[in-house]
């Protein structure tokens, strides 16, 4: 099966931004908390970041677009592809009015509709554990492969 890349499928959509973050493996990512996902600017990880998908990011949601921010805060809604080599997946998720978008060393995105300011968006169809074993184990197994998160705003 081929991969279309992320223009073929943007061609597609209503979008009104996109914005790409990216993030690596560690070898204790276990992506097992049921209700976040998260992608940490820190070079580390602990046993109990189980929600944590990355590390080493290169942005957190205080280094996101302007335009971008805005557009989350309008409460569009989003789709967050993540992908490792050929492994996709995707999350959708809403923003919201309430978000600060300040934290300087996380991205987490919720299920639920609690906010703080490392959220990026609340009401996710997914959540850690929800997202592909592949891909998960791909990112712990081999900590130095990348993963590209791709932020699409409707």
């Amino acid at each position: 099966m081929r991969i279309p890349h992320l223009t073929e499928i943007l061609k597609d959509l209503n979008y009104v931004a996109v914005e790409t973050i990216r993030a690596q493996g560690h070898p204790l990512i276990t992506a097992t908390h049921r209700t976040t996902l998260e992608v940490t600017k820190e070079p580390y990880l602990t046993p109990r970041g189980n929600c944590i998908v990355g590390v080493n990011a290169n942005k957190s949601v205080r280094d996101l677009d302007p335009r971008v921010k805005k557009y989350i805060r309008d409460g569009r809604k989003l789709l967050l592809i993540l992908r490792v080599g050929k492994i996709v997946d995707v999350v959708e998720a809403w923003g919201s009015k309430e978000l600060t978008l300040s934290n300087p060393k996380s991205i987490v995105v919720r299920k639920s509709t609690h906010i703080d300011d490392r959220t990026l968006c609340i009401r996710a169809n997914k959540a850690a554990c929800d997202i592909s074993r592949e891909l998960i184990n791909v990112l712990s197994n081999k900590p130095n492969t990348i993963l590209e998160m791709y932020l699409i705003v409707l």
